[in-house]
């Protein structure tokens, strides 16, 4: 056989089989139902809202940051991150991190706050009231 053929095809299977294994890495799932997370085994996207209550734990000599969130059914999970916190942590309305479930706790890999948007509708005062 001629050599183009042999090294066009090696090169069209190597391209394929990364193509497969990046979609099957992208292929996340949000779960916002920590039932499903704890049993999952997979790596997810968990969402939910930070427990206040509860604080944080900051450990810097390890770079190790803790704290509880909790679901819309009002089940509770540790999440430990290794990194920093983020920057408007504290001000976040809920949380979405993405990791796997394991031992008893979820180790996160990401961490993505939102925010009470300034851009929300503010209600309008009456002129003379």
């Amino acid at each position: 056989m001629n050599n183009k053929y042999i090294f066009g095809g090696t090169i069209i299977v190597v391209f394929l089989g990364l193509m497969i294994y990046l979609f099957t890495q992208t292929n996340v799932q949000y779960e916002s139902s920590f039932a499903k997370v704890m049993e999952s085994g997979k790596t997810v996207k968990a969402t939910g809202s930070w427990v206040k209550e509860k604080g944080y734990q900051m450990d810097k000599q390890n770079k190790m940051f803790s704290f509880y969130i909790q679901d819309e059914n009002g089940n509770e999970m540790k999440v430990v991150y290794k990194g920093a916190m983020p920057n408007n942590f504290e001000s976040s309305t809920s949380v979405v991190v993405t990791g796997k479930y394991s031992d008893g706790v979820f180790y996160a890999t990401d961490i993505l706050t939102k925010c009470p948007s300034k851009y929300q509708e503010q209600p309008v005062q009456q002129a003379g009231a």
